[in-house]
C-alpha cells in the first residue's frame, strides 16, 4: 500500500475508534505538547536561529511563549469548551432539551508556513487536538531546521496513531491535497490559498485560510513622531519584516513624513546600532529566492534609510523608501521583508480612500493622539484585525480572534476560537416520546385557528416560562 494512503487509513481508523474524543485523552496530548516545548526549548531556539537568524528574544516572545500559552489556556478551559451549550427555546419546545454539541470534524490537515514555523504550526495544532481530531501536520520545508525537529522529535510526545507529520515541498503538498480531509487549515500566500481552496472544493471540505496582504499603517499629523517611529520600527523589522501582520506601507502627509524620517533613523540606530548587519537582534531572510525578490524591490521609489544588502548573509538592512508610486512592484505585492515604503496623502479622507481601493488587509494600524481619528479609520475600513497606536499587540490576546477577511483569508483561531474552528457545532433537540396531544396542532386537517396558535408557539421567547 502507498505509505501516505496507509497513514491516512491508520489515522481515520484511530478517529473512528473514538480514541480522540474523551477529555482525558485530549488533555494528555496537550500536556505532551507542553512537555515538547519545555524539554526542547534550546533545540527549538537553535533551529529558529539557523532558519531565520532569530534572536532568542524574538523566538521566545513570538514562537515558544505564544505556543506554550495556547497549550496552557486549552488545558485550563478544555472541560468548559467541550460542554454542551444550552440555547433558548420557543413555547413549542419548552419541555424539550435544546443544545449545541461541539464535535470533532475527524481527520484534519494543517499546512504551516516558514516565517513563524513553530507558532503557526503548533497554535492551530492545539485547537485541533483540543477539539478531538486526528491530525496530519505539514510543516514548511523552507524552514528546514524547525521542520526536522517537528518531524523527528514532536511525534515522540504525542499519540502517533492520531498524529502524522508529512514532509516535502509543493509537489508533496499537492499530493496531500488530492486526498479527502474533514477540515483543512492553511497559512500562507493568497496564491497558494486559492490552490488549497480549489482542492478542498473537490471534496466539499471546509477550510480556514490564513493569508497575507498589504497591511496599511496610517500616521496622523497629530502624533509624536518618535513614539510612532519606535513602535513602527519594532514591528516592521521584527523577524526581518517576515511577518504577515507587519505594516506593509505607511500613509501620512508630506509634513509628517519629514518629521517621521529622522525619527525612524533614530529608532533603527538605537535598536540595531550603526551597523545593523552586525546586530544580534536583526534576523535574516529565509532563502536565496526571497532575498532576490526583496533586492528587486529596493529599486522602487528612493531609498531614504538603509538599502544595503549582502547576499552571502541573506541580509537586507532595515530600509525606508520614499517617493514610491502606487503602480510600482513594492506596492503591488506583499513585501515580507525589512522594507517600509512611506506613501504621502493629503488628508485622512484620502488615506481611507487609498485603503478601501485595495484588497482587505489582514491587519490595519492607525496612529494619532486623537481618538476620533483612530475611531474613524476603524469605522470606515475593513481588515482582519485592527490596532490603534501600536503594532500587532492585538495578536498577543487569545481572547481576540485572529484571521483575515476577503483576500486576506477566512476563518479565525487563537484560544477558544481555535477550538471552535476545529469543532463541528451540532444542533441538537431531544423531545419526549409522549405527550402526543400537544402535537395535534401541527397535523392535518389544518385550520386557521391551529395555524395562529402554532405560529405563536414557534416564536422565540426570552422569558423563562414553561408550558404547563
Amino acid at each position: 500500500m502507498d505509505p501516505l494512503e496507509d497513514t491516512l487509513r491508520r489515522l481515520r481508523e484511530a478517529f473512528g475508534s473514538g480514541r480522540t474524543r474523551p477529555a482525558e485523552f485530549r488533555a494528555a496530548q496537550l500536556q505532551g505538547l507542553g512537555r515538547f516545548l519545555k524539554d526542547n526549548r534550546q533545540l527549538l531556539l537553535d533551529a529558529l536561529a539557523q532558519d531565520l537568524g532569530k534572536s532568542n528574544f524574538e523566538a521566545e516572545v513570538s514562537e515558544i511563549a505564544i505556543s506554550q500559552s495556547e497549550v496552557d489556556l486549552a488545558l485550563r478551559n478544555l472541560q468548559t469548551w467541550m460542554k454542551d451549550e444550552k440555547v433558548s427555546k420557543n413555547l413549542a419546545t419548552q419541555l424539550d432539551s435544546a443544545f449545541i454539541r461541539k464535535e470533532p470534524f475527524g481527520l484534519v490537515l494543517i499546512v504551516a508556513p516558514w516565517n513563524y514555523p513553530l507558532n503557526l504550526t503548533l497554535v492551530p495544532l492545539v485547537g485541533a487536538i483540543a477539539a478531538g481530531n486526528c491530525v496530519v501536520l505539514k510543516p514548511s520545508e523552507i524552514s528546514k531546521s524547525v521542520e526536522k525537529v517537528l518531524a523527528e522529535v514532536l511525534p515522540r510526545y504525542l499519540d502517533q496513531s492520531c498524529l502524522a507529520v508529512a514532509l516535502g515541498g509543493p509537489a508533496e503538498t499537492a499530493r496531500l491535497l488530492e486526498h479527502r480531509f474533514d477540515y483543512i487549515f492553511f497559512t500562507g500566500s493568497p496564491r497558494v490559498g486559492k490552490t488549497v481552496m480549489a482542492a478542498a472544493a473537490k471534496h466539499l471540505t471546509p477550510v480556514t485560510l490564513e493569508l497575507g496582504g498589504k497591511n496599511p499603517c496610517y500616521v496622523d499629523d497629530d502624533c509624536d513622531p518618535q513614539t510612532v517611529a519606535n513602535r513602527v520600527t519594532w514591528f516592521r523589522y521584527f523577524n526581518a519584516g517576515q511577518t504577515c501582520v507587519a505594516p506593509d506601507y505607511v500613509l501620512c502627509s508630506p509634513e509628517t513624513r519629514e518629521r517621521l524620517l529622522p525619527a525612524l533613523q533614530s529608532a533603527i540606530t538605537r535598536f540595531y546600532g550603526d551597523d545593523p548587519q552586525s546586530s544580534p537582534n536583526l534576523g535574516r531572510i529565509i532563502s536565496q529566492k526571497h532575498f532576490k525578490r526583496l533586492q528587486g524591490l529596493l529599486g522602487c521609489g528612493r531609498v531614504a534609510i538603509g538599502g544595503q544588502s549582502d547576499e552571502g548573509e541573506l541580509y537586507i538592512a532595515p530600509t525606508v523608501l520614499v517617493d514610491v508610486q502606487e503602480t510600482e512592484p513594492v506596492m503591488q505585492e506583499e513585501i515580507f521583508g525589512p522594507i517600509l515604503p512611506l506613501v504621502t496623502v493629503r488628508s485622512l479622507d484620502e488615506a481611507i480612500d487609498f485603503i478601501n481601493r485595495r484588497e482587505k488587509p489582514l491587519a490595519l494600524y492607525a496612529f494619532s493622539n486623537s481618538s476620533q481619528v483612530v475611531q474613524r479609520v476603524l469605522a470606515q475600513t475593513s481588515s482582519g484585525g485592527f490596532c490603534g497606536n501600536d503594532g500587532f499587540m492585538h495578536m498577543t490576546l487569545a481572547s481576540l480572534p485572529f484571521g483575515g477577511v476577503g483576500a486576506s483569508g477566512m476563518g479565525r483561531y487563537h484560544g477558544k476560537f481555535s477550538f471552535d474552528t476545529f469543532s463541528h457545532h451540532r444542533a441538537c433537540l431531544l423531545r419526549s416520546p409522549g405527550m402526543e396531544k400537544i402535537n395535534d396542532l401541527r397535523y392535518p386537517p389544518y385550520s386557521p385557528r391551529n395555524l395562529r396558535v402554532l405560529l405563536v408557539a414557534m416564536e422565540e421567547r426570552r422569558c423563562s416560562c414553561t408550558l404547563l
